[in-house]
């Protein structure tokens, strides 16, 4: 049977499907997919109302679906499994994590015999306060890839680091998801994983950042959202909604006008 270029198995690349990611993966074509790029659930019991960030509770959208911490490593084995099986001999895989649970993790992507390649830091401006401990304000991403000789690096900047500084982005007065990565931030992830016309996979949507930057990248892109308004969400920031536009996009794009041309 003549494959379909526009789709991935039943899935019509450039979209966004609502569902469990855990079951949708499973009917990716295996050798399918170049860049796999996602921010899962962290297992923290995260409370996305409670002010955090000085943000405003009517401008963020419940429904966040956390994972219990004793089931974390099944969860994320259960996904990495697929994700190693949909991922082409090239490609390159970025998880985000927090450091709670980031030993479940390291062991969820070596049990699913990914090779982690680079343990990398994102720096950002701010954290939650505390009192009795110093204040968490990174994330970590690790690159993990199948093959050590066969995987994509575009080295879009002279001397690129591992701990990389990209400040969290301001959504002031606009609906938001409780948790968001910066465009900056993937995009330059993309850059350097990827190809023009490459697929881009996120099986963890929220608020749709990996998919518009594949976008504004030149990538294509298929993503999954286990809420339903997320999935709107990321919908209409595909669409260029002006309420949900990002405030600094429009500088992120002459910034990178240059490297998007490559």
């Amino acid at each position: 049977m003549k494959k379909n270029k526009d789709f991935l198995g039943p899935y019509k690349i450039n979209n966004i499907y609502y569902g469990d990611a855990q079951n949708l993966i499973k009917k990716i074509p295996s050798l399918s997919v170049d860049l796999i790029l996602t921010d899962p659930p962290f297992a923290i019991e995260f409370k996305p109302i409670k002010s955090n960030y000085n943000r405003k509770k009517e401008h963020v959208i419940e429904g966040y679906n956390e994972i219990p911490k004793e089931n974390y490593f099944d969860f994320m084995y259960g996904w990495l499994k697929e994700a190693y099986r949909i991922l082409k001999v090239t490609g390159s895989l970025y998880v985000f994590s927090g450091w709670n649970n980031l030993k479940d993790v390291l062991n969820a992507i070596e049990k699913a015999n990914f090779f982690v390649l680079n343990h990398l830091i994102w720096k950002f401006q701010f954290g939650v306060y505390t009192k009795r401990k110093f204040v968490t304000s990174h994330y970590h991403i690790l690159l993990c890839i199948k093959d050590k000789k066969r995987y994509k690096f575009n080295k879009i900047e002279h001397y690129p680091e591992d701990v990389i500084y990209v400040k969290r982005e301001y959504w002031n007065g606009k609906i938001k998801t409780p948790t968001k990565l910066p465009l900056e931030l993937v995009s330059k992830l993309i850059l350097y994983s990827s190809d023009k016309s490459d697929i881009i996979f996120d099986p963890f949507v929220g608020s749709g950042t990996t998919c518009v930057a594949a976008k504004l990248t030149g990538r294509k892109f298929l993503g999954f959202e286990i809420v339903p308004e997320y999935v709107e969400i990321a919908k209409k920031r595909l669409e260029g909604e002006s309420y949900l536009k990002i405030k600094n996009e429009d500088e992120f794009q002459l910034k990178f006008t240059d490297l998007i041309k490559v």
